[in-house]
Formats: C-alpha cells, structure tokens, sequence
C-alpha cells in the first residue's frame, strides 16, 4: 500500500498543480483541489508507514486547505459562474438588452473580424464617475506572459456577443500601441484607437 501511495502523491500532486495553475475555470481547479486531496492523503500514507511526523501533520494540514479549495471552487464560485450564465441565457430570450457577465471578461478569448483567436482579456478599466467601461487590456503573441505585448482596446471596438469579438485582426491588434506591463493610462487618447 506505501509503495503505491509513493507513486499516487507525486503524480497526483503533479496534475493537480498543473489543473489549478491553468486557470480554465472554476470547475477545472475545483477538479484541481480533488487531485490534490487525493495527493495529500497519500503524502499522508507515505508518512505514516514511514513515521515522518512531519510530512504527515503537513499533507494533514493541507487536506483541509484542499477541502476548502473544493468548496470555494466547485461550490460557491461554480454556482456564480451558472448563475451568471443563466442571467445571460435569459437576456438573449427576453426582450432586454443581452447580458454578458463580468467575470468571463478577464481570461477572456478576444476574437477578431475573421473568427480566430487574436487575443486573451487580462483586465478590464471602469470609469468611476459613470461606471462605464473605460478600455480593456488585451494579451497578445508571446507564450505563457514570456513575450506578450498588451494593448488598450476601447469598449466601442468590442462586441460582447458569443464571447468577446472586435473588428480587428491579428496584424491589427498587433499594430496598436504596446502598453508598459507596469505602466496603464488614465485615459485612452486617439493614438491608442
């Protein structure tokens, strides 16, 4: 039973890591904390048939915090996530203005003119004096942040419908202004459109 719970921790430990670091939604790092549960209970067996007091009071110790990983990821943020969902189900079946839920803007795909992929939504600006959406930072090139370039996009180049959609494409995006990574404007001017 150790030897496989030696080989179960690891791997488990591995995939989890990988699930959660992702970032694909609350359901996938919820699954995330589930792996790694099952990791730590066996960091916990591995422990126990090999008296390390401390791997086991640690994996016991971070069970819990994986218990709370589930809640907070395939309990609560999931039941928003389908209530935000349903709220955009119904706008598109009513006669009101469709609704596009906040929290699938950032980590958003950016789709351009064509249809494809151009770019990932890393955050959005609100205006504090009206609440309207002042610009979006949109993500592209680069490979895991390592190269990025991030431009402004302002809300009347977006289209909240079936995902985010500009009237861009790659070369295009590509073309705007490059924003410092730690350095926004207040405001966009005429060069940044």
């Amino acid at each position: 039973m150790q030897e496989i719970a030696g080989w179960i921790a690891p791997i488990a430990t591995i995939i989890a890591a990988l699930m959660t670091a992702a970032n694909l939604g609350s359901r996938v790092t919820g699954w995330g904390f589930v792996v790694f549960t099952v990791g730590s209970v066996a960091w916990s067996t591995v422990a126990i048939g090999t008296g390390q007091t401390n791997l086991l009071l640690t994996n016991g110790f971070l069970t819990l915090v994986n218990a709370v990983g589930i809640w907070r990821w395939l309990g609560r943020q999931a039941r928003h996530e389908d209530g935000s969902q349903a709220a955009e189900a119904h706008s598109a079946a009513a006669k009101v203005p469709n609704l596009f839920g906040m929290g699938s803007l950032i980590g958003g795909t950016l789709t351009g003119r064509d249809g494809a992929a151009i770019g990932t939504v890393i955050d959005g600006m609100m205006r504090c004096d009206s609440t309207e959406l002042a610009y979006v930072v949109v993500s592209e090139g680069g490979l895991g942040g390592v190269g990025e370039r991030l431009h402004a996009l302002h809300p009347s180049q977006l289209r909240f419908s079936d995902g985010i959609v500009c009237h861009l494409d790659a070369a295009e995006l590509s073309q705007l202004p490059v924003l410092a990574h730690d350095d926004w404007p207040a405001a966009l001017d005429e060069r940044m459109l």
